[in-house]
């Protein structure tokens, strides 16, 4: 199996390959503006941008969470707007935290595309090892993307609630300590975690700005599992985006099958008949 991720010596080797689709998805939870903002003011060359909320997410209702999964149809559909083909390499890149990088990464995925990479470090690597950005925004031409899905990839709350209850499957929150605890929630009008989910936050991947070695990250993992495959573990997050660092470090360790629950904790907690533990 190859990792999920490309060195940004990898991707300056790739630059102006015909296939080749870079696509920055920066962005913030308190200020979603700020992605964009953030590509305007300088993005590797020939990315495009894409937006958590606006491209890959669907409309929110108050109970599917905060970073509700579009339809495999729709979601083809903006790719194909936005010039990425079944043929395409995609690379994808945030600004190096890994929070938002896993997003696209996993959805193409899901609709069946295979040949996409998360770049290592992403923009504040390029940056650091002093690589060219530029400004003006780039565009491609339309094209189509026909969606192959995968749906045993993903889990519904009501597939998460059976898994709570097994002691055979392992839900994995990658929020931080505190809001895993429920000791603070800035974001969600509820505190807490899923019943038996372990914890490990998603910044526990990196080192340096970089993803740990794949070795390493195969030994903290494969505690995490205590014997258990990695089809059986099931990460979570806020709103599904940020538990997918945790699936591209097992990726890169060579742990794949497992799954996303993405409703994660915004959708859990819209119901209050879900269970909640706190500490």
């Amino acid at each position: 199996m190859t990792s999920p991720l490309i060195s940004t010596t990898e991707l300056a080797r790739l630059m102006g390959a015909p296939n080749l689709v870079i696509v920055d998805t920066r962005h913030d939870l308190m200020n979603p503006n700020i992605g964009r903002e953030a590509y305007a003011a300088g993005h590797l060359p020939g990315a495009i941008y894409l937006s958590i909320d606006e491209d890959l997410s669907a409309a929110k209702n108050g109970s599917n969470g905060r970073h509700p999964l579009p339809s495999a149809e729709a979601f083809a559909a903006t790719l194909g707007h936005h010039g990425i083909s079944n043929d395409s390499h995609v690379v994808v890149y945030d600004g190096g935290t890994a929070m938002f990088v896993g997003r696209l990464w996993w959805m193409l995925r899901w609709v069946g595309h295979e040949r996409v990479h998360v770049l290592d470090g992403g923009l504040a690597q390029w940056q650091k090892e002093g690589r060219a950005v530029e400004t003006p925004p780039s565009t491609r031409a339309a094209t189509r993307f026909t969606p192959r899905v995968n749906d045993a990839m993903r889990l519904t709350v009501a597939q998460t609630l059976e898994a709570m209850a097994d002691p055979a499957r392992r839900i994995l929150d990658a929020r931080a300590p505190e809001r895993f605890r429920g000791e603070v929630e800035p974001v969600d009008p509820v505190a807490g975690h899923i019943p038996g989910a372990a914890n490990r936050p998603f910044p526990s991947n990196l080192r340096d700005g970089v993803f740990k070695p794949a070795d390493e990250l195969r030994r903290e993992f494969e505690t995490i599992l205590a014997g258990r495959s990695p089809t059986q573990l099931i990460h979570q997050c806020g709103s599904g985006v940020s538990a997918l660092a945790n699936m591209i470090a097992m990726e890169h360790a060579g742990l794949s099958g497992s799954t996303l629950y993405a409703g994660s904790w915004s959708e859990w907690c819209a119901d209050p008949a879900r269970p909640v533990a706190k500490g």
